[in-house]
C-alpha cells in the first residue's frame, strides 16, 4: 500500500460523520479547511455533532450559521474573530485551559470520534508532517477512532515530533489551499514605546517567548541588535524569523535544543511558512512539552513577553475576556510566565496600553478609560494570577511586582497608569479597601 491508496474526497470524509460524533481539528493554520467548508452540507442528516477548534483563522458555516445550530455544536480552546462571531449565535462555547494541558484535560473528559486536520505532503519515506501545529494534534490523533489529514503541497514540511507515517492515518484528502496568513499590522507609537521599555531588560544570550499580538511583535523590532538570542516559544512568528535573518537569533546559548527555534505552532506570513519548510533549525513540538513550565525553566535566562487587556491594582491580569464575554483564551500565558520565572535569571513581562477607548452604554459615545483598574470587570477571567505576575509594562513605564505587597503594588501600578487616572485610582483603592489610609 502507498499513501494514494488512502485518498478519499471531501464528500467521502463528510459522509463518515454521524450524529452525536465528536470532531477535533488542528490549531490555527492546521484547521481542516476543505472539510469544514463542506461539513454543513450534511446538516440535514446530522444532529448534535460537537466540533472542537483552537484559534480557527477562517469562518465556517457549520458553526457560524445559526441555521445549522441543531446539527452542530462548537467548542474552542482559544477564540478568534470567527469564534467570537459564533459565540453570539449560541452554538459556540469556550473550553478553559492552560495550553500545555489542553489535550490531556480534554481527553479526560471526552475522546474524539474523528480527528481531521491540515498537513504537508508525505515525503519519500511516507512520513507526513503535521506542519504548522502540534499543540495537541498528535494526542488527538492517537485517541481518535478515525483520523483524516488534508495533505497539501502548500504547507511547510516541519521537523520536531510532528511527523507521522501515513500508515497510522486512516484517510487522506488531497487539497491545495494556502495556509492562512496573518495580516502585517504595523506597530503603533505606543507599541514601539512599550517595546523600547522592555528591550533593555533582554540581554544577549537570553531565550525568548513572544505571545500573539502587535505589542509583543513590536518588541522584536527593538531586539534586532541583540546577539545569540534563543527561541523557545508557543507561537513562532514572522518577527522571530526576522530576528533570525538579522543574526540576532542563534540559540547557541540555550540549555535544551541548542541552536533550534522551538515552538508548538507556527502562524504568520507566507514568508514565515517558506522559512519553516524543510528547515531543521525549526522544531515544532507537542504543546504538552513546549509549554510545560518545567521544560521552559530548563533554559536559563528565559524571558516571556505577553499582552493583557486589563490589570487590577493587586496584579491580576485579565487577558482573555472583556468582563464575562470571552475574547481569546488563556493559551500559554500562564505556562510561559511561570516557566520563565522558574528559569535561572528568568523574567516574565505582561504589557498593555494604559487606556482604551470604550463606548459609554448611557451616551453611546466613546470615552477614554484606564486599563489599570481597582477591580477587574465583573465576570472577567483571571488569566495570570497576582501570585504569578512579574513585570507589568505600559507606555508610562515598567512595574516590577515580584515579591511585593498589595500596598507596594498599588503604588507601582498607579505609577504606570495614565496620569489623568492616577488620583482616582488611589481614591478608589482606598474606598474599596485594597489599601487603608495611614
Amino acid at each position: 500500500m502507498n499513501y494514494q491508496d488512502k485518498l478519499i474526497t471531501v464528500q467521502q470524509a463528510v459522509d463518515l460523520v454521524k450524529s452525536n460524533d465528536y470532531i477535533v481539528t488542528g490549531l490555527g493554520c492546521s484547521t481542516a479547511d476543505a472539510f469544514f467548508n463542506h461539513l454543513h452540507t450534511a446538516a440535514g442528516r446530522l444532529k448534535d455533532v460537537l466540533i472542537s477548534t483552537c484559534l480557527p483563522m477562517r469562518d465556517y458555516p457549520c458553526f457560524n450559521d445559526p441555521v445549522y445550530k441543531d446539527s452542530f455544536l462548537h467548542d474552542s480552546w482559544f477564540y478568534s474573530a470567527a469564534t467570537r462571531k459564533a459565540h453570539k449565535t449560541g452554538s459556540t462555547s469556550f473550553v478553559p485551559n492552560c495550553l500545555h494541558f489542553a489535550a490531556h484535560k480534554r481527553l479526560a473528559h471526552r475522546r474524539p470520534n474523528i480527528y481531521v486536520g491540515a498537513a504537508s505532503m508525505p515525503d519519500r519515506h511516507g512520513y507526513i508532517s503535521l506542519s504548522c501545529s502540534n499543540t495537541y494534534e498528535t494526542h488527538m490523533i492517537e485517541a481518535a477512532d478515525i483520523t483524516i489529514l488534508e495533505i497539501n503541497p502548500n504547507y511547510p514540511r516541519t521537523f520536531g515530533d510532528v511527523n507521522i507515517h501515513y500508515s497510522r492515518i486512516d484517510h487522506l484528502i488531497l487539497t491545495e489551499y494556502d495556509p492562512p496568513a496573518l495580516p502585517d499590522v504595523p506597530p503603533s507609537v505606543k507599541d514601539r514605546v512599550i517595546g523600547g521599555l522592555i528591550a533593555p531588560y533582554i540581554h544577549d544570550g537570553d531565550c525568548i517567548q513572544l505571545g500573539i499580538g502587535v505589542m509583543p511583535n513590536a518588541l522584536a523590532e527593538a531586539l534586532m541588535d541583540k546577539k545569540d538570542l534563543g527561541i523557545h516559544t508557543e507561537m513562532l512568528t514572522t518577527n522571530m524569523m526576522k530576528l533570525y535573518m538579522a543574526g540576532a537569533v542563534t540559540g547557541r546559548r540555550k540549555q535544551i535544543q541548542k541552536g533550534k527555534m522551538v515552538c508548538t505552532f507556527i502562524m504568520g506570513s507566507k514568508e514565515l511558512y517558506e522559512f519553516a519548510h524543510d528547515n531543521p533549525g525549526v522544531e515544532v513540538m507537542a504543546g504538552s512539552y513546549v509549554n510545560d513550565p518545567y521544560v521552559i525553566a530548563q533554559n536559563d535566562n528565559m524571558v516571556s513577553i505577553n499582552s493583557t487587556m486589563e490589570v487590577d491594582l493587586t496584579g491580576q491580569c485579565a487577558s482573555e475576556s472583556l468582563g464575562s464575554v470571552q475574547f481569546s483564551g488563556t493559551g500559554g500565558q500562564a505556562d510561559t510566565a511561570v516557566g520563565a520565572q522558574n528559569s535561572k535569571n528568568g523574567r516574565s513581562f505582561i504589557c498593555l496600553y494604559s487606556t482604551a477607548m470604550v463606548k459609554n452604554p448611557q451616551t453611546g459615545e466613546r470615552e477614554e478609560v484606564s486599563k489599570i483598574v481597582p477591580q477587574l470587570k465583573p465576570g472577567a477571567a483571571v488569566t495570570l494570577s497576582r501570585n504569578d505576575v512579574d513585570y507589568i509594562v505600559t507606555e508610562y513605564g515598567v512595574a516590577w511586582l515580584r515579591g511585593t505587597s498589595i500596598r507596594e503594588r498599588v503604588d507601582l501600578l498607579i505609577g504606570i497608569a495614565h496620569p489623568k487616572f492616577r488620583d482616582e485610582l488611589r481614591r478608589q483603592a482606598l474606598d474599596i479597601g485594597i489599601i487603608s489610609q495611614r
